[in-house]
């Protein structure tokens, strides 16, 4: 079969750039490293529980223009919505739920309620005008500039001034859990861009996850795939052009550093960018089956599949500042997901799973696993008692599971200002590369981190408009 396009890496951007061109009808086969398709949007099962390998909820897949479009529903994708998107514990136990209704959030917020209606209120009810804004190159001219300006008047400060909006003590932690995802210090210009995004989606259509597994979301894109007429190989590892079938396109979902091993020609300037390209913090992440659901001393802990555990605004603030700095906290941010008190297909009958991670230096060993631990133990007692077994992966483990999370990076690059306007290169295509039949379609390209295939989706568009003449 003579192809268009290869797509190498067949994570949640590799997949979508697969179906967009196969959407056009072009001939594409699609190469895979490991032996399923997912990559960061993959599952693994053991014992009968089922532990998500990268990300776990999924608001903005939910909420992705592409997949939004797409089928997805007619494979076997069904999402699972929990009472509330999240909720906040602090380290005496209390927990609180963020509601989904923004009507209701606002009520239960009092006298910060006007700031934070304020605050995501134009945002919720503008999403879709804002997700065609930024959730592509950000150095393009807006098409909704009056609402992305609003956006970025909130995003661009860093974190823990913006939260000055707020009177209370509550407030400000519900937002800094918000802002906390990204793998940056608070103080860092652009790091609350991600909590914006996630508080909008939040309230504009909840904090989902795929009924089953994540693994379930990448094979309903697989299917798709497949449907259309693409080619999946898994198993297959390229290291070189010589690797690849010939095709016309070649579109890479991995690390920059690998989409360089594929160039048959570059440039000075293209090869700086790469190596300054810069990745933000590494996670420890924990798996545990348990025998019962977690014992949370706040019964309001169980009304959300999402937790941030962390207490205050300066605790979190202190924590993430730690770990950028080398020092592994006592009382890091987790980031929890409770997947089997909505979804009793991911545990055996009476058992659960518990998805845990928090941010760390690239050389972080497995023994801090014992502080998530002992923080899980001190808001849960009784928890150490329920694991059956847990399964640890240290920063290394997470680069070496997929290149394209450079130091343990699960957002595949930088969520700063840089690393946004430039990721990896400062134009309005960043897909493209100085090969003309190279493009880069992971998340170290625009929009970046997250599970949405916007990343994959667009670097597709740019080569059906430059190689094929459509689009």
């Amino acid at each position: 079969m003579t192809l268009d396009a290869v797509v190498v890496g067949a994570g949640s951007n590799g997949l979508s750039a697969a179906i967009t061109l196969a959407r056009a009808g072009l001939k594409v086969q699609l190469l895979e490293a490991h032996d399923r398709v997912g990559g960061g949007l993959s599952s693994i099962g053991s014992g009968g529980f089922i532990f998500d390998q990268g990300s776990a909820i999924h608001p903005l897949g939910y909420a992705s223009p592409a997949w939004q479009e797409w089928p997805l529903h007619a494979f076997g994708l069904d999402w699972v919505h929990s009472p509330a998107p999240f909720v906040h514990l602090w380290w005496d136990g209390q927990a609180r739920t963020l509601p989904q209704k923004l009507d209701n959030a606002v009520q239960q917020l009092g006298v910060d309620g006007p700031a934070w209606r304020a605050l995501f209120g134009p945002l919720v009810h503008g999403q879709a005008a804002l997700l065609e804004d930024t959730l592509r190159p950000l150095l393009r001219v807006p098409r909704h500039p009056f609402l992305l300006a609003r956006f970025g008047l909130a995003a661009l400060p860093p974190a823990d001034l913006s939260a000055r909006i707020f009177r209370t003590s509550q407030a400000r932690a519900l937002w800094a859990g918000l802002a906390a995802h990204v793998n940056l210090p608070m103080h860092t210009p652009g790091a609350g861009a991600a909590g914006l995004m996630l508080g909008t989606a939040a309230h504009a259509g909840g904090w989902p996850f795929p009924r089953g597994g994540a693994q379930s979301l990448a094979d309903a894109l697989a299917e798709y795939f497949r449907f259309l007429g693409g080619e999946i190989r898994t198993g297959v590892r390229v290291k070189s052009r010589a690797d690849l079938p010939p095709a016309r396109a070649v579109l890479v979902d991995s690390s920059p550093a690998v989409a360089r091993q594929l160039l048959q020609r570059s440039t000075p300037a293209y090869d700086a960018w790469l190596d300054h390209f810069r990745y933000g913090l590494g996670v420890l992440k924990v798996d545990y089956a348990l025998s019962g659901p977690v014992p949370w001393l706040d019964p309001a802990a169980t009304q959300a599949a999402t937790l941030h555990i962390g207490g205050s605004l300066e605790e979190i603030r202190a924590a993430e500042l730690g770990a950028a700095r080398g020092e592994l906290s006592a009382q890091p941010f987790i980031l929890a997901a409770q997947h089997t008190l909505f979804d009793s297909s991911r545990a055996p009958a009476g058992g659960h799973t518990l998805w845990a991670y928090t941010h760390a230096p690239a050389d972080v060993s497995p023994a801090y696993a014992q502080t998530i631990d002992a923080a899980l133990e001190r808001l849960a007692p009784g928890f150490r008692q329920l694991v059956v077994h847990r399964r640890v992966s240290t920063s290394r483990d997470i680069q070496a599971f997929s290149p394209v999370f450079g130091g343990g990076d699960v957002n595949g690059g930088r969520f700063d200002l840089p690393g946004l306007l430039a990721r990896p290169v400062p134009t309005p295509t960043p897909y493209r590369t100085p090969d003309p039949q190279v493009y880069l379609c992971s998340s170290s390209t625009p929009p970046g981190g997250g599970v949405h295939g916007m990343c994959g989706y667009h670097a597709a568009q740019a080569a059906l408009h430059d190689l094929f003449g459509l689009g």
